[in-house]
């Protein structure tokens, strides 16, 4: 989750909402990222989809069992989705989405039993460093204007 973090810094700095995201296996770290749905003007660049992009690209395949996504805010339904689709092993995320999150707080995707695939689900890991972030990100946002 430290390195979920970093990301969720790097994306701040950068004009994005500060959430970062790690998929690794064990000890291996395969992917990592931070939003960049402003950098790169895609609505899918959430910090979770660019870090299963990257594990599939360096594991040569999509399919990420035994796989877990750190991510610090709690995923959303596209995310959430793709983390089922990708057959990880857990998502462990930071703090909850009461808006829009689907590991847990509006529903969760991750362990619906009409899918093809669960998911274990670990939320609250270093959520008030998590929470803080993102309530400095909007903090500042609406003191710029």
């Amino acid at each position: 989750m430290a390195l979920a973090l970093e990301e969720a810094r790097v994306a701040a700095s950068a004009g994005d909402v500060p959430v970062g995201a790690v998929v690794a296996r064990g000890d291996e770290i395969l992917g990592r990222a931070g939003n960049a749905r402003e950098r790169d003007q895609d609505p899918t660049a959430h910090a979770e989809i660019l870090a299963l992009r990257q594990a599939s690209t360096a594991l040569g395949s999509w399919h990420l069992e035994g796989c877990t996504l750190y991510v610090t805010l709690e995923p959303c339904a596209m995310c959430s989705a793709a983390a089922v689709a990708s057959r990880l092993a857990c998502v462990a995320w930071g703090t909850p989405d009461p808006k829009a999150g689907f590991a847990g707080s509006l529903a969760n995707l991750l362990d619906d039993p009409r899918l093809n695939h669960r998911v274990a689900v670990r939320g609250g890991l270093r959520a008030e460093e998590a929470a803080a972030l993102l309530e400095k990100f909007f903090a500042k946002l609406r003191t710029d204007g």
